[in-house]
């Protein structure tokens, strides 16, 4: 199965939740502090179970996560 590894620029966040309420593995939740702009942003709450599907960055207003998908190979 694929892994995923996401990069959240935090202060580009305006903290709307989406990325949270769409992720279909629920891998994602507010942060208890806050950026620059005096809202929580997400964090990666359950890092193993993110396969890299982009959800995430899709659905998000402000294009603030990058995501990055490693699938392995078989030797």
């Amino acid at each position: 199965m694929a892994k995923g590894r996401i990069e959240i620029e935090e202060d580009r966040c305006k903290g709307c939740g989406l990325c949270i309420m769409f992720c279909p593995r629920g891998c994602l939740e507010f942060a208890p502090h806050l950026n620059k702009r005096g809202v929580n942003p997400p964090r990666l709450r359950e890092p193993e179970k993110c396969t890299g599907c982009a959800t995430c960055a899709t659905i998000c207003p402000d294009v603030a996560i990058t995501v990055y998908r490693v699938v392995a190979t078989r030797t």
